[in-house]
């Protein structure tokens, strides 16, 4: 009695792996016809079956299915294979693994399906000595993307390169190729002339070069930004939204770049925007959520947080966002959710960033030291760079701290951002504050606008007791920019030399900015404590009457 494989396969073709995987039951359990076809059937079987567990998520045990497959083909004398692949010619196998129809079993479309077992459980190392047993002339499009990631994965870089390579050579649209091949460090005129050239004389009419062009556009503006030519990159994306308004690709890309500049006010705009054409994307939204943290805007974090919930709560971008919202108000469970975002996808860059913020702010500065590297590794960004610089500051090894900020420097020379970590380093040495000065003025030289080196240049001021220069700075910048930072700084200043009223009118000045301004509520506070003569830094009634009856309570026991 035969169990009808054309059944099975119309059960995968249709996604009903729950059917297939008790079908394939029977089917492997078939009994033998004779012993030379029975290897061959039983083969055949055993992948039908393993596509059935693979589309259940059943990852183990289908790959021990093509496993057993691989090894009942190796049985089959050569003529009985050759016999039955001629006689099911008319039938095709795709190496997916949801969807194999029946016919001649293709060995590489099973050792590909036993690499996408393999990785699926995170077995990189044995899902790449999986493809490697592929002969180059067999691999798919589909081979070489898994194998140049495998291999970038495993730090082959230049393996990845090549596989990456022949991606573009057969088809110049897999963007995933793109990225990646910027990111390890190939210029856009080589990724540009890997894509296939069509002569002119066969192209179709409508083919115009103009086609093509915004492609070029994209892989230049990737290559910028892996090169950390931020500037470059966000002009060639805004040519690219002139002519793909709304796409919501493109302006995630832009979004991401303003967040690591700066472009706080810009970057928070696109997000929105994204979330208005898209309201169940996903991707990248974890650093809205930053964001959002950093604008001090609980009700507008608590919803994303809750709709990316009720999305799809499997996301690593979900489990940072939520790290993100119980930052400020439990930081080990904030950390839980970090850490559990890396479970998910371990060279989720945020994920690493998130959890080096969380060490530094937990005073576990070493912790924040491998964090920062693990995200450094999969990236070097300015982020990782200023997570390391503070990190090695709060282990006073100023020597490393600086040694991170001059390679910053070195690899971002047109970053302001770069110039004010070197800053910083030095200003954290009584003896190097002329050095900061110098690099915090050749920032805002390079970029006017840049607020964080004003503010750094402003508390450096203020330290060497120039505090009229200090006044004088923020109030230059605050003509151009009505930033609450700069409200909060010059309050600050104002207070420290006694002149409270002034310090009053700018911490309001900051709450009407930022109603949930965290640093101006607290300022506030202690202002008014100094302003009814009452000292800012002596503990409050409640906590002297907490600590006795702590005290008596350790007496009592």
């Amino acid at each position: 009695m035969e169990v009808p494989k054309d059944q099975m396969a119309m059960l995968l073709e249709n996604g009903l792996y729950d059917s297939a995987q008790i079908l394939g039951c029977f089917l492997v359990s078939t009994a033998p016809t004779s012993v030379e076809s029975n290897q061959y059937v039983k083969a055949e079987n055993l992948v039908l079956h393993g596509d059935a567990l693979f589309g259940e998520k059943e990852y183990r045990r289908a790959l021990s299915l093509y496993k057993q497959a691989l090894q009942h083909c190796k049985i089959v004398p050569k003529q009985t294979l050759a016999t039955s692949r001629s006689s099911l010619s008319t039938q095709s196998r795709s190496s997916s693994p949801n969807s194999m129809n029946m016919s001649a079993i293709n060995e590489n479309d099973v050792k590909f399906k036993i690499t996408l077992c393999h990785s699926a459980l995170n077995e990189n190392r044995a899902a790449l000595a999986e493809m490697e047993g592929i002969p180059s002339k067999g691999r798919t499009l589909r081979m070489h993307q898994t194998m140049g990631k495998l291999y970038r994965i495993s730090r082959h870089n230049r393996a990845a390169v090549v596989c990456y390579k022949e991606c573009l050579r057969q088809c110049p649209y897999v963007l995933e190729a793109v990225a990646a091949l910027a990111e390890l460090g190939v210029s856009s005129k080589e990724i540009i002339s890997l894509f296939p050239q069509t002569p002119r004389a066969a192209r179709p009419p409508f083919d115009h070069p103009d086609s093509t062009r915004w492609l070029h556009r994209y892989v230049e503006a990737q290559c910028c930004i892996a090169s950390n030519d931020y500037k470059g990159g966000l002009e060639h994306f805004s040519e690219l939204l002139q002519r793909f308004p709304n796409n919501v690709h493109i302006l995630l890309e832009v979004a991401k770049v303003e967040s690591i500049i700066g472009r706080n006010d810009e970057a928070l705009m696109n997000f929105e925007k994204v979330r208005a054409i898209d309201p169940l994307m996903i991707t990248d939204m974890d650093e809205y959520a930053m964001l959002l943290k950093a604008k001090s805007d609980q009700a507008k974090l608590n919803k994303l947080v809750h709709d990316l919930l009720n999305i799809d709560p499997a996301r690593a971008e979900v489990f940072v966002a939520l790290s993100v919202l119980w930052e400020r108000k439990e930081e080990r469970r904030a950390l839980a959710y970090a850490e559990k975002s890396l479970r998910i996808d371990d060279r989720h860059i945020l994920g690493h960033i998130m959890k080096g913020n969380l060490y530094l702010s937990m005073n576990r500065p070493d912790a924040a030291v491998t964090a920062f590297r693990s995200a450094q590794e999969l990236r070097a960004d300015l982020r990782s760079y200023q997570g390391l610089v503070r990190s090695y500051l709060a282990l006073s090894r100023v020597k490393e701290a600086l040694f991170t900020a001059r390679e910053a420097m070195k690899i971002m020379p047109q970053s302001a951002k770069a110039l004010k970590l070197v800053g910083d380093v030095h200003a954290s040495n009584s003896n190097g504050r002329e050095k900061a000065r110098k690099f915090y003025e050749s920032a805002l030289r390079l970029e006017p606008g840049f607020l964080g080196a004003a503010l750094a240049l402003a508390e450096l001021h203020v330290v060497e007791g120039r505090n009229k220069d200090a006044v004088s700075l923020l109030e230059r910048y605050l003509k151009d920019w009505a930033d609450d930072s700069l409200h909060i700084k010059l309050a600050q200043v104002f207070a420290a030399t006694n002149m409270l009223l002034e310090a009053l009118s700018h911490y309001q000045a900051a709450l009407r900015i930022n109603p949930q301004n965290e640093a101006a509520k607290k300022g506030l506070e202690r202002l008014e404590k100094q302003m009814k003569g009452v000292d800012p830094d002596a503990p409050d009634e409640d906590e002297d009457n907490d600590v006795e009856d702590a005290e008596g309570d350790q007496e009592d026991a």
